[in-house]
């Protein structure tokens, strides 16, 4: 069968979509893991669920698997770098943590000390979707900061997002 979009094409076209840029970590019985991520979003808020896509290829996806648990840390401006080492810029995985602060959480996982927010999650399903895992996460814990700026990927370039865009009356 001829596919009426070509993987080049979506491509093309999935890059002109905003999206917010995420480093994903998970921690426990497998080790320690993280990626980053654009592809994130809400599913529904009863029960506060969201999900990430994962490339089945990646040698972290058992790890995530295994842990049954992961973080969404929804980075700022000032994380560029950060983000770079989480798309596989920085191999070593002890390497890519030790290039930021972080917290431990009561869960277990470990959050962004500087994260936009973080979105403690325990999986709740798992599926497979041509080369991407589909993680579905219950979000169990939340940290949040009131300051700072947004960072977000367009046009395969990282753009920061003052915190001032789109107020109103202001």
């Amino acid at each position: 069968m001829e596919e009426a979009v070509s993987k080049a094409e979506f491509r093309n076209a999935m890059a002109r979509v905003c999206a917010s840029v995420n480093v994903i970590t998970s921690n426990g019985s497998a080790g320690r893991g993280g990626f980053t991520a654009t592809a994130m979003c809400s599913v529904t808020d009863e029960p506060p669920t969201l999900l990430v896509c994962m490339n089945g290829r990646s040698a972290q996806c058992a790890l995530f698997l295994e842990n049954r648990r992961f973080c969404v840390n929804v980075l700022a401006d000032d994380h560029q770098e950060l983000a770079g080492y989480f798309a596989g810029r920085q191999a070593d995985m002890a390497a890519r943590y030790a290039a930021a602060k972080w917290v431990d959480l009561p869960s277990g996982s470990q959050a962004l000390a500087d994260a936009m927010v973080s979105f403690d999650c325990e999986l709740i399903e798992a599926r497979l979707v041509g080369t991407h895992h589909i993680f579905l996460g219950q979000v169990v814990g939340i940290r949040s900061r009131t300051d700072g700026n947004a960072l977000l990927y367009f046009d395969r370039a990282y753009v920061n997002v003052p915190s001032q865009v789109g107020s109103f009356g202001g």
